[in-house]
């Protein structure tokens, strides 16, 4: 996995924090300076805590388990809907529905609602409603897809979660915690990172800044895909040539077992032929 190029990062203003009165104490270690009464991220830090968070995604990618990306700012909902369905993983851009994480099963229920909704609508019932029926039905299955449509392929809880701006989203980041689900954030100099497992200090307000981002790891996350589906393969291979060489070994034994049968078959009849009296001449 290729490291994270630091000019990128200051060519897309991901350094860039906070007014210096709007700090939190706790992302000192991350701040490099102020200036002019605004405070400097420290591109150095960004880029290892970047690609600690990346090298980490990709093996959890490479498991064959879900992240879920939680963004409902306006700067990132595009771009998150965008790259983050490229690599068929599950976000929220929305309003957070609370208690999605610690009570998951009823969510499930509402997506399952959606897709009992399809159904009538393929089998034909759907034209028995009224006009009305079909009015409340329709208005019911287009806020459900857009509140929960992009989580409708999170049939579990997801083995991660990656955070834009964990002021906004700290319903999101408190039910994760509740439930020991590591949280990949990225982290203003505003922001509390004590309990954001994966730090990546950077500016989470402007859209450059997200995008580049999220263009490392949804990289890191699709590289992580291709060799799951690479490992499967090999292994699919390896599964079909160990079974080869049993095949082979069976034709052999085949043949050897005509090859016996048919001398046995020979030997029986000649010892017939000698044991049968010989037939009367036709004089006698």
């Amino acid at each position: 996995m290729p490291r994270t190029d630091f000019n990128q990062l200051l060519e897309a203003g991901v350094h860039f924090g906070h007014l210096k009165r709007k700090w939190n104490p706790k992302m000192a270690p991350y701040i490099f300076m102020e200036k002019n009464g605004i405070h400097i991220i420290d591109l150095h830090k960004t880029v290892v805590k970047l690609d600690e968070a990346a090298a980490a995604l990709k093996q959890i990618a490479k498991s064959g388990r879900k992240i879920l990306f939680v963004a409902t700012k306006k700067q990132a909902k595009e771009i998150v809907a965008e790259k983050v369905a490229a690599v068929a993983m599950p976000y929220v851009t929305e309003r957070w529905p609370g208690g999605m994480l610690t009570n998951f099963p009823t969510i499930r229920k509402a997506v399952k609602k959606m897709a009992t909704i399809d159904k009538l609508s393929n089998d034909g019932t759907y034209d028995n409603f009224s006009k009305r029926e079909k009015l409340q039905i329709s208005r019911q299955r287009a806020k459900l897809e857009k509140n929960l449509g992009s989580i409708a392929d999170l049939t579990r809880l997801p083995a991660a979660l990656f955070v834009i701006d964990v002021q906004k989203e700290a319903n999101a980041v408190k039910e994760a915690k509740r439930l020991n689900i590591p949280v990949f954030a990225m982290v203003d100099t505003c922001c509390d990172p004590t309990h954001i497992d994966y730090v990546i200090p950077a500016n989470d307000d402007a859209t450059k800044s997200i995008a580049v981002i999220l263009d490392t790891v949804t990289t890191a996350i699709q590289e992580g895909l291709a060799e799951r589906k690479v490992e499967k393969e090999k292994e699919a291979a390896e599964t079909a040539k160990s079974a080869a060489p049993a095949k082979k070994e069976a034709r052999p034994r085949t043949k050897k077992a005509a090859e016996n049968e048919s001398e046995a078959v020979e030997t029986a009849a000649s010892a017939q032929a000698e044991t049968e009296p010989a037939p009367e001449s036709a004089a006698e």
